[in-house]
């Protein structure tokens, strides 16, 4: 099922115009989610809209917006209240300005999402417009309306496409003096930093995002899995500490040592052996399934004396296949 666009509208630099639509470029929905049951029943708790005094449902039509201005005073807003004072860059992306990349502090970044041409029309203008801020090697800065929120975008080129970032507004973002003012001011001495460089030095390496392991993920999957074939769920033992760091230079020393032994280690798995087939390299987004529940009688047995074939996926796995990219 092809993704649905967050927003449909135009992108426009002056005169030039195109149909686009926006994407989000990021998804939550793989991630293992709960429903609240109720415990007794098993069955799945429902929540109803009420009257905060009377306790009474109140239905959609009756449910309006309103701002809280004291304890018990609020001020109505109605629907066409808000249509009214609807902004003109509903259905217009205005590019403004365009400013180099390294300007954005990152704490105005909110999310990304992908912006591509809607339809057949308008991708002459769309290419003009992408190359146009390639070749400036800036970003553009524009104005986008989300649920009735302007939002501003930072829009840049990303391959055959434009990516846009949604920016915080400054009264968004928390100035961080009020937070840093009680932090120390220490001097350290060069033995200390030289060590923290080589620890540094020894754990350098390329920015690799299809390694990561959502270990907290995978620790869900495990469990569920567990409780769905019946198997018993024992505790984890609390990590061991290593206590409060007395020397500092000791503690630096100790972790360039670990560090140092760690090396070796890591290279003999990376290096390929001759004539040994190598595994396959981890597909981006493939996802692993819920085992099925297991059935009973022979296929159970045949199931323990037969290791190694796959198991079957689960009726409603909790992580969904990655989307096959269209083709062109």
């Amino acid at each position: 099922m092809a993704p649905r666009a967050n927003w449909k509208g135009f992108l426009r630099l002056s005169l030039v115009t195109c149909p686009v639509a926006l994407y989000p470029a990021t998804s939550d929905t793989e991630k293992v989610s709960f429903n609240q049951i109720n415990r007794k029943t098993g069955h799945r708790i429902k929540y109803l809209k009420v009257d905060a005094e009377t306790g009474d449902e109140v239905t959609s039509e009756d449910i309006v917006k309103g701002y809280k201005v004291d304890t018990d005073t609020y001020i109505e807003v109605t629907k066409d209240e808000l249509d009214d004072i609807a902004l003109d860059s509903t259905h217009t992306i205005e590019i403004d300005e365009f400013v180099p990349k390294a300007d954005i502090d990152n704490r105005y970044l909110i999310r990304p999402y992908y912006l591509v041409p809607d339809g057949k029309v308008g991708h002459d203008a769309y290419a003009v417009i992408r190359e146009t801020i390639r070749s400036m090697d800036k970003v553009a800065i524009g104005r986008v309306v989300l649920t009735n929120r302007e939002h501003i975008i930072a829009l840049e080129p990303l391959e055959s496409g434009l990516m846009g970032t949604l920016l915080r507004y400054p009264y968004e973002v928390r100035s961080e003096t009020e937070y840093f003012d009680d932090i120390q001011d220490v001097k350290l001495t060069k033995d200390m930093l030289d060590l923290a460089k080589h620890i540094v030095e020894k754990k350098s390496g390329a920015f690799e995002p299809g390694l990561f392991e959502d270990h907290y993920e995978t620790a869900l999957i495990d469990l569920i899995n567990k409780k769905r074939s019946g198997m018993p769920i024992t505790a984890k033992a609390a990590p061991k500490t290593g206590g409060n760091v007395i020397n500092l230079m000791d503690a630096l020393k100790k972790s360039l040592a670990s560090e140092k032994e760690a090396v070796p280690a890591a290279k003999v798995v990376k290096e390929p052996v001759k004539g040994k087939k190598q595994p396959k390299k981890r597909v981006e987004g493939q996802r692993e399934m819920l085992l099925p529940i297991a059935g009973k009688g022979g296929k159970d047995a045949a199931a323990k004396t037969a290791p190694k074939e796959a198991p079957k996926k689960a009726d409603k796995p909790v992580r969904a296949p990655a989307r096959a990219k269209k083709a062109s």
